[in-house]
Formats: C-alpha cells, sequence, structure tokens
C-alpha cells in the first residue's frame, strides 16, 4: 500500500491530517501508530484547531525531522533539514494553493475557532478536502525521501 494511500485510510479510520499523514510513514521511523499518532495529535485542526498551518504539512514536518535529525543542539545537518522542509513547504503550496488549514478550507480570518473537533459523518467527509490533502502530503513526502535516499 502506498504512503497516501494509508494516510487516506488512517482519515478515514478519524486521525486528524497531521496523525494520517505521519502515522503512514511509523514503519520508516521506526515507530508504532499510536506512538506517532499519540505525538502529533495536537497538530490537528491547523495546530490544536487555530486553523493556521496545516497538520498534513506539520506530519510531514514530524516525519523528517525524526528521519533526518539527530535533534541535537548545535546539530549540523539542521540547515539541510529546514531547507528540505522548505522544499516540501513549497511543494505543498503548490498542489494546494495554500499551507494554511483556514485558506485550505476556505475559511476567512473571522471564523470561530472552536477546540471541539467536528463529527465525522458524510456530510462531514464530503465538505472537507481533508483526505485529499493528506494523501497528496504522503505522496509529495514519500516522493522527496526516496529521491533523497531516505528511505
Amino acid at each position: 500500500m502506498t504512503h497516501a494511500a494509508k494516510a487516506g485510510k488512517l482519515f478515514d479510520m478519524g486521525y486528524n491530517c497531521s496523525q494520517s499523514v505521519a502515522a503512514a510513514f511509523s514503519e520508516e521511523m521506526g515507530m508504532d501508530v499510536e506512538s506517532v499518532c499519540a505525538m502529533t495529535a495536537g497538530f490537528g485542526g491547523g495546530v490544536g484547531r487555530l486553523r493556521e498551518v496545516c497538520g498534513a504539512l506539520c506530519g510531514m514536518t514530524f516525519v523528517v525531522g525524526k528521519l533526518t535529525s539527530t535533534g541535537k543542539p548545535g546539530d549540523e545537518e539542521k540547515a539541510k533539514m529546514y531547507e528540505f522542509v522548505q522544499q516540501l513547504a513549497a511543494d505543498f503550496k503548490r498542489a494546494n494553493g495554500s499551507i494554511v488549514c483556514r485558506e485550505l478550507l476556505g475559511l476567512d480570518d473571522a471564523a470561530p475557532i472552536s477546540a471541539t473537533p467536528e463529527a465525522r459523518t458524510a456530510e462531514y467527509y464530503k465538505k472537507r478536502p481533508c483526505r485529499d490533502i493528506v494523501e497528496i502530503a504522503a505522496d509529495i513526502l514519500s516522493k522527496a525521501l526516496k529521491e533523497r535516499n531516505i528511505i
């Protein structure tokens, strides 16, 4: 199964955008799905449902950090990792039109912010671009990681 298909399936199971993208790469990160989903749970809804940076891009960033960084202060690879994240963000924006959750959902700046997730109904899936976006994000990330011989 492709990473994109895994991400879509995870989203259909009720995981948020960030969890869905990151957990699609759990095997490559040497982590279990539950741990990845716990660590990325707060990034959903554009970070805590603030509708800012899309959770799918946050999930991509999580995977890149885990696969390319030592996480230690003074990591000399940090600039390369930041460059990689910036390239992924540009690719994501090119594919989706924005990296901002609110814009991807077609909401205006005055849209109310709520901490309560919406029920995952058939209507929810019909009106939201999120499932497509997590699949696109996972595909972009998979191709980029393969091009760099990381996976």
